[in-house]
């Protein structure tokens, strides 16, 4: 009986990223493009979630400050969450929702891009991050899933949203993690030209 919980794991997982290519393939590229550019002119990435989604934060920016799956010269990227004491600084009385705005505004420029992760879009301290951002003429993208809630609703026509078509949080995340290695890989490959990957 476990095994078929395991593997019926597995075909959930492969299905809804079977269905999901065609539908994210265009935000996803939007996306690239709009990292493309922040990183051309000098830019950097920052990068928050909370949880699980933090976890995919900090690994989106050690793939694009170390690497892909390829030698090339470093990206700026930043986890705003991954600095413990900056955030128990921050995270004082009603503080709390100002934890990565806080962040953005001390170190986020015009033409930077914030990448925000989220399941359902709820989270305050992601739509103050989000008015941060744009009060510094930053591009939001922002990976969500659940239909995107207030952080879908908080984006501008020139922020890009990834929203995974599903409802329970163990697929979006998997999803997640592809996107952020089409990201990593697209970015790659504008910069770079084609190459072949080994398996």
């Amino acid at each position: 009986m476990l095994e078929q919980r395991i593997q019926q794991h597995f075909i959930d997982s492969a299905d809804l990223k079977y269905q999901s290519a065609q539908t994210l393939c265009k935000p996803v590229e939007a996306a690239i493009q709009a990292l493309l550019a922040c990183v051309t002119s000098g830019g950097k990435v920052l990068a928050c979630g909370h949880g699980a989604s933090a976890t995919l934060a900090q690994h989106f920016a050690t793939l694009f400050v170390g690497r892909f799956e390829r030698e090339r010269p470093e990206l700026a990227a930043l986890a705003l969450n991954a600095d413990g004491a900056v955030l128990t600084a921050i995270v004082r009385g009603d503080e709390a929702a100002q934890v990565f705005a806080r962040q953005v505004r001390a170190l986020g420029q015009a033409g930077d891009v914030l990448l925000v992760i989220s399941i359902a879009g709820q989270e305050a301290s992601l739509l103050r991050a989000i008015d941060a951002a744009h009060e510094r003429d930053m591009t939001v993208l922002a990976l969500t899933g659940q239909g995107g809630g207030p952080v879908g609703q908080a984006l501008r026509e020139t922020d890009v949203q990834v929203c995974v078509p599903h409802e329970r949080m163990a697929r979006i995340h998997e999803v997640q993690t592809l996107v952020l290695h089409c990201l990593c890989d697209g970015v790659d490959t504008q910069l770079l030209g084609e190459q072949e990957l080994s398996p």
